[in-house]
């Protein structure tokens, strides 16, 4: 659902947050790489003996983070959401007691879930960038910025795919997966959205990309965390297809009311303003599909 790379859902030990996603600011432009690290978080260890006795003055480790609530706290959300993909999206309590549960238990909390979005906050900010950039210079001129002019004059379904190596380069990781395949999805939804013309960018329409991005982020790191191996769908296609639906367009609505509650302008974004608002917009969604699961549940 939303992305190629869904695997068996994680584990009640996985930490909320990988020990290598730092909280500072996600930058602007292409998100950088994870360092390589075995999850111990000891970097560069080269597996040789601790030396005894220990080194004076050694600086000490940084602590990883710890998993947060109970071992089985996947449990709730994906019971939940197997009974709402299980009645072929009809049973809508089930759908916001997994939204809840997710946010809540899952994820531990709404600052913890956008935490955990690293590469799509990141590719988030630089796709706001390059459309904001766009709409005010000229695709021609965003497009040379970035050493794209073989993209000029393209359409905007192949400007984007070109795009896509500059904001949000393929990568081994779960987290990097789930932005480019973010990204290829929001490319397919343009034509729908009625986004044709990448030189007659409006506010509203860079709004809508934004948050068509978002949307597919969410939706597949809620996938992926879930465990799609683990989750009873429908045999019927056509439910399958409306399951999806119904999750996307659930998420959707919580994406757009956390934008447009921000009361900002996207094109009017400096660009050392962007991260700032990504970040905040992605908190606000889990925040808000927390609420909105909780009144779905009643």
């Amino acid at each position: 659902m939303g992305t190629s790379n869904a695997y068996g859902g994680a584990g009640g030990g996985t930490p909320l947050v990988p020990s290598w996603l730092d909280d500072g600011p996600t930058g602007g432009g292409a998100p950088a790489p994870a360092p390589a690290d075995d999850g111990d978080g000891a970097d560069g260890d080269t597996g040789q003996p601790t030396p005894s006795p220990p080194v004076p003055n050694a600086p000490t480790p940084r602590p990883a983070i710890p998993a947060a609530g109970a071992s089985d706290r996947f449990t709730s959300a994906r019971t939940n959401f197997s009974k709402f993909s299980g009645s072929g999206g009809s049973d809508r309590k089930s759908l916001g007691r997994a939204a809840s549960n997710y946010v809540s238990k899952s994820a531990g909390g709404a600052r913890q879930a956008a935490r955990r979005m690293g590469s799509s906050r990141g590719a988030g900010a630089g796709l706001v960038n390059f459309l904001n950039s766009a709409s005010v210079n000229g695709a021609r001129e965003a497009l040379r910025s970035l050493n794209l002019d073989g993209l000029v004059g393209q359409p905007i379904e192949q400007v984007f795919a070109g795009l896509a190596d500059f904001i949000c380069p393929a990568g081994g990781s779960i987290d990097e997966g789930i932005a480019r395949d973010a990204f290829v999805e929001t490319i397919a939804d343009l034509a729908n959205a009625g986004i044709t013309d990448i030189d007659q960018l409006e506010a509203g329409q860079i709004q809508t990309v934004f948050e068509l991005y978002v949307t597919h982020t969410i939706e597949a790191r809620i996938c992926n965390d879930i465990g799609t191996k683990v989750v009873t769908l429908p045999s019927d296609v056509q439910a399958v297809e409306r399951v999806q639906s119904q999750l996307r367009d659930f998420i959707q609505r919580g994406v757009s009311d956390a934008v447009n509650a921000s009361g900002v302008n996207v094109q009017s974004l400096a660009p050392d303003q962007v991260t700032g608002f990504v970040d905040q917009v992605y908190e606000s969604a889990f925040e808000v599909l927390q609420t909105m699961g909780e009144e779905a549940a009643r």
